[in-house]
């Protein structure tokens, strides 16, 4: 997930994929409702205020701490916009707690951000040696590294295929248990060097501790879960007409995506031989165009842009 902007005490530029993209999906109706589930450094909500007239709402969401206080700035520079501090998860409290029923969109760009990627103080990347964290708030326990220290072998091999695709994840969480009784594993460059010395074969262009610090993340911030939940109630709470814009960043997300969307579109699933009218058939929901990427120029200028996946689903009017 990246996005133009900068982070004021931090200086770590974020720049949105598929910014203009989705923003002009979601907007239906310039005095609507509209969330950001995935505030990040505003790069989206900036670009749909501009799209906004004096009388359209917008509501960021955010677990990160560092992405609610830009969150706050802009609510204090545009009164059009507010701020809630939480997981999509939570949209239906963040919703109510503002009296809005129904939304006319909702935008989700999944994963992580690249000002959470570029601070080594975060803990999310093995190309930066930090402390082993991890956590999207990191006033929520526990970081990475307080998890790998307790977790049974079993369970850290099964986050680490589960999450991560690692068809080398029993040797990772064996070598993990055998090295954490040795010293604590407490930084970003232990785990990776101990996933390098675990992974017997290399994948060519990738760093062999990508997939495990990716099924960590997962497992750490409940994305999967959390992704889930957000996408049933973000679907349940748009108007006649309105948009839910997804974007994911890797196959697990993207397939959970693909699989909710397209049951909704299809419509309920009617027993044979159950009497029904065309009408009773029809889905509440239609899906958008096909599935877009980044483009070729877009990747030449952001290379984490290469594996955003677009989809959208609309709630039918009529």
């Amino acid at each position: 997930m990246t996005e133009a902007g900068q982070d004021s005490e931090q200086n770590f530029r974020h720049r949105s994929v598929l910014l203009d993209e989705a923003v002009e999906y979601l907007i239906n109706d310039q005095s609507g409702c509209y969330i950001d589930a995935t505030f990040g450094r505003g790069g989206h909500s900036r670009l749909i205020l501009g799209q906004l007239s004096a009388d359209g709402r917008l509501l960021g969401i955010d677990k990160d701490p560092e992405a609610i206080r830009v969150a706050e700035e802009l609510a204090t520079n545009d009164g059009r916009f507010s701020w809630y501090h939480g997981s999509f998860a939570e949209l239906s409290d963040a919703l109510d707690s503002r009296q809005w029923p129904v939304v006319n969109g909702v935008l989700m760009d999944l994963g992580v951000s690249s000002p959470q990627l570029d601070d080594a103080a975060r803990g999310f990347s093995f190309m930066k040696d930090g402390p082993l964290d991890m956590r999207m708030n990191p006033q929520q326990a526990p970081s990475a590294a307080q998890w790998l220290a307790r977790a049974e072998e079993k369970d850290i091999a099964d986050v680490i295929f589960r999450y991560g695709e690692e068809k080398f994840a029993r040797r990772i969480a064996r070598l993990v248990v055998q090295r954490r009784g040795e010293v604590p594993l407490d930084t970003t460059r232990q785990l990776a060097e101990l996933v390098a010395e675990a992974v017997p074969k290399k994948e060519k262009h990738k760093h062999p501790a990508t997939r495990t610090f990716q099924a960590i993340r997962i497992f750490i911030n409940r994305e999967l879960e959390d992704l889930e939940t957000g996408l049933k109630i973000a679907a349940e709470r748009l108007a006649p007409g309105g948009r839910l814009v997804v974007i994911s960043f890797h196959s697990l997300e993207d397939r959970l995506v693909k699989r909710f969307m397209r049951d909704l579109a299809q419509g309920p699933k009617i027993p044979k031989g159950v009497p029904v009218t065309a009408e009773q058939m029809q889905s509440s929901y239609r899906l958008i165009g096909k599935a877009s990427k980044a483009s070729e120029y877009e990747i030449n200028e952001n290379v984490r842009a290469r594996s955003a996946v677009m989809r959208v689903l609309e709630r039918r009017t009529t």
